[in-house]
């Protein structure tokens, strides 16, 4: 009998499920569960990559400088107070791991992304979830579970897998609520699909206790290539740059995100095109019966009757090809999240949706 243990904490992880890509005995699927761009990468992100593949003997640059500049000139911020990531998880992994231990809290919200419990239970620390007001962050709710173990809060803005968003003001109230011990990190996975949104940026600058995060596996179409990055405070980056690895993000994945960045006339055709489809998507599912909130991301969390006919559904979407994901390890089990993909996807959903409500009620 071993004595090997793992730390405290890391077998109360219940294993992250990805978005499925398959149906057993279906072929031409159409895959509408991990909110991937259906418009894929730009041409200028995959020239980047496939240059990039000549010189893989070579070790990555380990300061992302180049691409740290693409963010800063993009979005006009320091690139000093950048720091690039395996994907914005490895961001709030760098969290949890530089601030939360044993002994400390880490607040996240009822419908929040599974990674923040995950991070923080593999780092000692206790997970507290706090409920959110009709699937929407609740910032009262959040400052009256604050305690002096507390030592990060997190929320998705735009929230996955709701949609949902609070606004600027109510963000730095929460901001301005939480004692000095405290971080508020920002997830702006879906920031890009928002019109005018900075993903909490001009917080940043104005306050010394919040950190957002972004991602380039959304709006940028590089979920294959797992690359993200996190902007903060210098007392905080500086911090996280200690546990980063040196070469933590590959080199084809630091040129395809440079040259994706840059791109911006791509980036806002695919938001243009998620923008329309979505608003298509959510009034054609509401005209067969089927409610949900309005989404400013780019997927739609549609709401059935109870967890019976969400379930029902998902399994009639499989048998027509459609893949779409259950949430019900978002403690939503009468709802399905189903990604706004191409013209001809959104169609097909929205009318297999319509044949099984036509005969579920």
């Amino acid at each position: 009998m071993s004595n090997i243990t793992p730390q405290p904490g890391i077998l109360d992880i219940t294993l992250y499920q990805g978005g499925a890509a398959h149906v057993p005995g279906v072929a031409n699927v159409v895959k509408l569960s991990s909110n991937e761009n259906p418009f894929g990468p730009s041409e200028a992100a995959k020239e980047a990559f496939r240059k990039a593949s000549y010189h893989l003997h070579r070790y990555p640059s380990s300061d992302h400088a180049a691409l740290r500049g693409a963010i800063a000139e993009v979005h006009g911020l320091d690139p000093e107070r950048i720091l690039c990531g395996n994907g914005s998880d490895e961001i709030i992994a760098f969290l949890c791991q530089a601030y939360a231990g044993p002994g400390d809290e880490v607040i996240h919200t009822e419908h929040g992304f599974g990674m923040y419990r995950i991070s923080a239970l593999a780092n000692g620390a206790t997970p507290v979830e706090v409920p959110e007001r009709e699937r929407v962050t609740d910032v009262d709710a959040i400052l009256a579970a604050v305690t002096p173990a507390t030592k990060l809060v997190f929320i998705a803005n735009p929230n996955n897998p709701t949609g949902t968003m609070v606004g600027e003001g109510e963000i730095a109230r929460l901001a301005d609520g939480l004692p000095d011990h405290v971080l508020l990190v920002l997830d702006g996975a879906y920031a890009e699909y928002v019109e005018g949104y900075d993903g909490g940026a001009a917080l940043v600058e104005q306050r010394a206790n919040i950190v957002m995060t972004r991602t380039f596996s959304k709006l940028y179409g590089l979920g294959g290539l797992r690359v993200g990055w996190g902007y903060g405070p210098a007392h905080v980056m500086n911090v996280l740059a200690r546990v980063r690895g040196p070469f933590n993000v590959s080199s084809a994945a630091l040129a395809a995100a440079e040259a994706a960045i840059r791109d911006t006339e791509w980036a806002e055709k695919c938001r243009e095109g998620n923008t329309r489809w979505r608003a298509w998507l959510a009034e054609a599912l509401g005209e067969h019966g089927v409610s949900s909130d309005t989404s400013l991301a780019n997927f739609i969390l549609a709401r059935f009757a109870d967890q019976a006919e969400a379930e029902a559904c998902d399994d009639y979407l499989k048998s027509e090809g459609l893949i779409v994901r259950r949430v019900g390890g978002y403690n939503l089990p009468n709802c399905l999240r189903i990604t706004v993909g191409d013209e001809a996807s959104c169609r097909r959903v929205a009318h297999a949706v319509g044949q099984f409500m036509a005969t579920a009620r």
